[in-house]
């Protein structure tokens, strides 16, 4: 076998062995492209999409789908997708949440370059610390995930990946300006060096010091923001060894509460909102080719982070530093033509210190709220994959963790994929899910409020099942295919850590409590896509979620968590692409709020027009065209020092109409 092809098996296996959800990683197609010439090996680039070939449900959202939206970072990524839902999480702090299957994003196992990232205390912000222009692809998986990334996806995985060092030589900028006075600036860059070793990096700054009250509540309808980040990559590649690291480094600073023009005129005193973040981690990722005719390869990855923030709401003073350590060896080899064995063992330390200086004191052991402050788990996997052919692939996998916390556990997962003819694909998967939960660092925003806190009990692990099965069908149309997916998701609760507005004091309370009782979802989605005629894309959606928990021993619909979304996006590129237009609807059901009154469904448009040239793309576009906003989005916003002041309760849109403007280079 000649040095190219040994190459690309390497980049091909390394991606495979570092990725849990069967996707192959872009780093492979990157590298092939630019570091050989193989003339026996094509690579065609595609925007999105789902794949009838892969084992898991999953849904790529490429970077042709990630500019079709202003995308500043990760939390603005999903606004053409059917899947995934944004919201915020507070009307002080412009801190966003991700849902999937109808549950919040502390039960998707976030990724970066498939490894896990953004964890714990960086769960509130965590989505605007990627900047969209960073931003290669994202994976979204649905359901049980793989073993070998671990055991905290329940609902499914998120990865992301970015812009690789062995990509193309050069310079690229992004400038974004929006109607709130929004300022963004992205600039990256790689070189070569040598053949084999290539470097990048990359530039982040976005500002905001508007004053904007357009309800009139008296408190700022966005937060004034300030964030710095970079990030310095490194890759080699030879026929036998690749390596890849990362350092990443972030300062973010927001600043929220009460109008300054409205205090002026109040006899309430101020109420000030100050969030400092400062962020640092390391990620190194290495791939060895043991046996290049059975695949076999061994890998080791390392990931360290250190999260401090400090937090300020109005009296109340919370702070937290979280350090991570991460370190996986995975081995993988073809047992025969259709068997596959991977093995790995895996080890995970966190270390927790936080502070709390309550407006109103807690109830209960303040030791309950902030958890054990060390955690060490210790992991061993084990999965088998075997291939009929193309028509037929099974995938069981079973996973041995031993937590200092919480002792030894089992995480049993069983993908299934079956293509009884070219055009359709059917899969199954079942699988569990645990995590730890830490109940103040991942939900800073309920600071946001008068209430005080209830926390009785120690907090268990939480944990669940998911099963879930869905079908995937491509017809050929009038010389173009019709692509239709439908997909069903359950999740079952044993236990859950349970956030009750309405604890055992009375309403004026958030009560931290085990799950006492049932708690499950069901999700179900139909989408399909068709490109009507040369150059225009459709896709339309329908997703419905039943969503329930046991509160006070009563079983209830889970608060704040929409019935079902609609939406339609549509995309028209000219002839010569020189010219995009794009324009996406959506409709979002109603819900419950946390007093069992409900909120209306709402309808949200958006669209963006793109003229491209030589060396630049020039955007405009506009969000929240409909100009819906929630009225009463703070309680009791005249005077913040009372309990039932309450700026949590979030269901839809803060601003209104948004427009928007941005140029990207490519020098």
């Amino acid at each position: 076998m000649n040095k190219k092809k040994i190459t690309a098996t390497i980049l091909l296996i390394f991606s495979t062995i570092t990725n849990a959800t069967g996707q192959t990683d872009s780093i492979a197609i990157d590298s092939i492209q630019h570091s050989h010439t193989l003339q026996d090996v094509t690579v065609k680039a595609r925007n999105g999409g789902r794949s009838l070939h892969r084992i898991t449900n999953t849904e790529i959202i490429g970077k042709g789908e990630l500019i079709r939206a202003a995308c500043c970072n990760l939390g603005e990524s999903f606004t053409t997708n059917p899947s995934v839902d944004v919201s915020y999480s507070d009307a002080a702090t412009g801190a966003r949440q991700i849902k999937l299957l109808g549950l919040s994003g502390t039960y998707v196992q976030m990724l970066t370059e498939n490894m896990p990232n953004l964890r714990g205390a960086s769960i509130p912000y965590s989505l605007g610390y990627v900047p969209g222009p960073w931003m290669q692809s994202i994976q979204v998986s649905k359901g049980a995930s793989s073993v070998k990334n671990g055991y905290e996806s329940t609902t499914g995985q998120i990865n992301v990946e970015f812009l690789k060092p062995q990509g193309t030589d050069g310079v690229r900028a992004n400038a974004y300006l929006d109607s709130d006075l929004k300022q963004e600036v992205n600039i990256d860059g790689s070189i070569h060096v040598t053949e084999k070793l290539s470097t990048s990096a990359l530039l982040h700054f976005e500002n905001r010091q508007t004053d904007h009250d357009d309800n009139g509540d008296g408190f700022i309808d966005m937060p004034k923001l300030q964030q710095f980040n970079s990030m310095w990559r490194m890759a080699y590649v030879s026929p036998t060894w690749i390596s890849q690291l990362s350092i990443k480094a972030l300062h973010d600073e927001r600043t929220s509460g009460m109008s300054h023009h409205v205090h002026h005129h109040a006899d309430v005193e101020f109420y000030g909102i100050e969030v400092t973040t400062n962020r640092f981690e390391a990620q190194w990722k290495n791939g060895f080719t043991l046996n290049t005719d059975h695949n076999t390869s061994l890998a080791l990855m390392l990931n360290g982070s250190i999260h401090d923030a400090e937090n300020l709401f109005g009296k109340t003073m919370y702070d937290v530093n979280q350090k991570n350590g991460y370190a996986q060896l995975m081995f993988e080899t073809d047992m025969a033509h259709d068997h596959n064995l991977s093995i790995g063992a895996s080890v995970n330390h966190d270390t927790y210190s936080q502070s709390l200086e309550l407006f109103n004191p807690i109830e209960g052991e303040e030791g309950n709220l902030f958890g054990n402050p060390h955690e060490t788990t210790y992991g061993l996997y084990a999965q088998y994959t075997y291939k009929y052919g193309d028509k037929l692939t099974i995938m069981p996998g079973v996973r041995w963790d031993y937590s200092t916390e919480h002792g030894e556990f089992w995480t049993p997962r069983l993908h299934i994929k079956y293509s009884p003819w070219e055009y359709l694909t059917l899969r199954a998967s079942a699988g569990k899910g645990f995590r730890l939960p830490h109940a103040l660092a991942e939900n800073v925003s309920l600071l946001a409020s008068g209430k005080t806190f209830i926390a009785y009990d120690k907090l268990k692990q939480e944990e669940a099942w998911n099963m879930g099965m869905s079908a995937s069908l491509r017809l050929p149309i009038a010389d173009k295919d019709l692509e239709v997916n439908i997909d069903y998701y359950y999740t079952d609760f044993q236990n859950q850590l349970i956030i009750n507005p309405d604890g055992a004091a009375g309403s004026n309370t958030f009560a931290f409590e085990n799950l006492s009782g049932k708690s499950y979802t069901h999700a179900a989605q139909i989408d399909a896509t068709y490109p009507l005629f040369d150059g225009f894309i459709a896709t339309g959606a329908f997703r419905y979620i039943d969503s329930r928990t046991t509160y006070d021993g009563t079983l209830r619909r889970r608060p704040l968590t929409s019935r079902y979304k609609a939406l339609l996006t549509m995309g028209y590129k000219t002839p010569l692409e020189l010219w995009h237009f794009d324009i996406t609807g959506s409709i979002n059901g109603g819900g419950e709020l946390y007093d069992r009154s409900r909120y209306p469904a709402y309808f949200q448009l958006q669209a963006q027009i793109t003229r491209e040239f030589r060396h630049f793309d020039l955007y405009i576009g506009g969000e929240n065209l409909t100009n819906y906003t929630i009225d009463n989005a703070v309680r009791s916003a005249s005077n913040p020092w009372q309990s039932s002041f309450d700026a949590t309760q979030i269901w839809g849109p803060l601003n209104g109409a948004m427009g928007y403007i941005g140029i990207r280079l490519k020098v």
